[in-house]
């Protein structure tokens, strides 16, 4: 069975060969070397650096310069193939090919992006890789915003990214499933202002709703405009809701603001037999079932590490395993610090009792970070390679 084929079918709530396997990223030097492959962030920075040194040093001049290379059909499969490579040699199912976030105003050492969030490189200090990490917004009011350039739906870097990612695809003959990922709502909306800048203007009414609805717009447009594309598989949304302690903000405001947008999105999706994979972080029990209800197929990553006892995937999966594909779980902290012992039995327990019948794809419960051991890394997948082949078999699991 091939990637696609093994996503859709467990989405589908259907058995497959085996249990499919995702990540949101691999942010992990030892893994990258393992594979024969380079961090892709680490020939971001030197590229980037590269430019600006050819552009005399000037950010001005770097970010005409970047803005017209990074359209270039060479210049985005350099930038995307070793990222589906590498998830093709490790073994996962799918791999997402992001059409936003993208910058628009280079910086030395990084840049704004097109929802204004400042992204910034850092030094890992263990091992020096380079990160790179929201660092703050760029709107203080709702003017600044205004004075922003508008996101455009069309800009021609989105099909561009789509279209080399689906050739890549196809090159690799079934090994990867790659999907097209899409901005979310609430995630790049904070985030473009910070969060006292956000909270300041969410009691705005008129203003936020303006900057939810720009959002959601392009969300949407660029919904249609991957069903025009010809995609028949899947979106990946991603869009944060909360933190380890609860939602950003209230669960009236989500459903006010965000949630109708998800339901236009997820409706218009699959009107072309599109799934919707969300994945957002932190506990976000209070609006879970809104979520459901709205038609996403797919929620990752589950995170395991949340302070709500209720906020738990197996518990979740009683309620909810019957309408919705759980995608995750597998906390990163145990993958750092636990016991080979530990990831093992854990691996074997989200097999057990969440994917006989479909609907679970295994993964961590966020990313392979820096800190994630290779040992542990590796025994996740050898978990999954011997107990994760359908019809699932409970015994072997004791």
């Amino acid at each position: 069975m091939q990637a696609r084929e093994r996503i859709i079918t467990t989405i589908e709530h259907e058995e497959p060969d085996r249990v499919p396997s995702f990540e949101t990223s691999v942010d992990n030097l030892q893994v990258c070397e393992h594979f024969g492959e380079k961090y892709f962030i680490d020939e971001v920075v030197k590229m980037q650096s590269f430019c600006h040194n050819l552009c005399f040093r000037s950010e001005k001049l770097l970010s005409k310069f970047m803005n017209f290379m990074t359209k270039k059909d060479f210049a985005i499969k350099k930038a995307i193939e070793p990222w589906i490579k590498l998830y093709t040699k490790i073994g996962f199912d799918m791999v997402t090919s992001a059409l936003c976030h993208h910058p628009l105003i280079f910086k030395k050492n990084g840049w704004i992006d097109e929802f204004g969030r400042k992204m910034t490189f850092k030094k890992n200090p263990e091992d020096s890789m380079s990160l790179l990490y929201y660092t703050g917004g760029t709107f203080r009011t709702f003017d600044d915003y205004q004075q922003f350039p508008r996101l455009d739906p069309d800009n021609i870097l989105r099909e561009k990214m789509y279209k080399t990612s689906k050739k890549i695809e196809a090159n690799l003959k079934g090994k990867i499933f790659v999907i097209p990922y899409i901005n979310g709502i609430m995630e790049a909306t904070w985030e473009g202002f910070g969060l006292e800048n956000f909270s300041k203007i969410l009691g705005k009414r008129n203003q936020i709703k303006e900057i939810f609805d720009d959002r959601g717009t392009l969300a949407l447009e660029l919904t249609k405009r991957i069903i025009d594309w010809g995609e028949t598989g899947a979106i990946y949304m991603t869009d944060d809701y909360g933190y380890k302690h609860g939602l950003f903000m209230s669960p009236n405001n989500y459903r006010t603001y965000v949630i109708p947008w998800i339901h236009q999105i997820c409706k218009t999706a699959h009107k072309a037999d599109l799934k919707v994979i969300l994945h957002s972080c932190g506990d976000i029990f209070p609006i879970f079932e809104d979520l459901v209800k709205a038609g996403i197929d797919v929620i990752n990553p589950i995170e395991p590490t949340t302070a709500n006892p209720e906020y738990d995937i197996f518990k979740l999966h009683e309620r909810f395993g019957d309408k919705i594909t759980f995608c995750g779980n597998l906390s990163p902290q145990i993958l750092a610090t636990g016991e080979t012992s530990e990831v093992e039995t854990y691996s074997k327990r989200l097999i057990q009792e969440l994917a006989p019948g479909g609907g679970y794809i295994f993964s961590s419960g966020h990313s392979i970070n820096p800190a994630v051991k290779l040992e542990n890394f590796f025994a996740m997948r050898r978990i999954l390679e011997k107990y994760g082949k359908y019809p699932i078999n409970m015994n072997r699991m004791e």
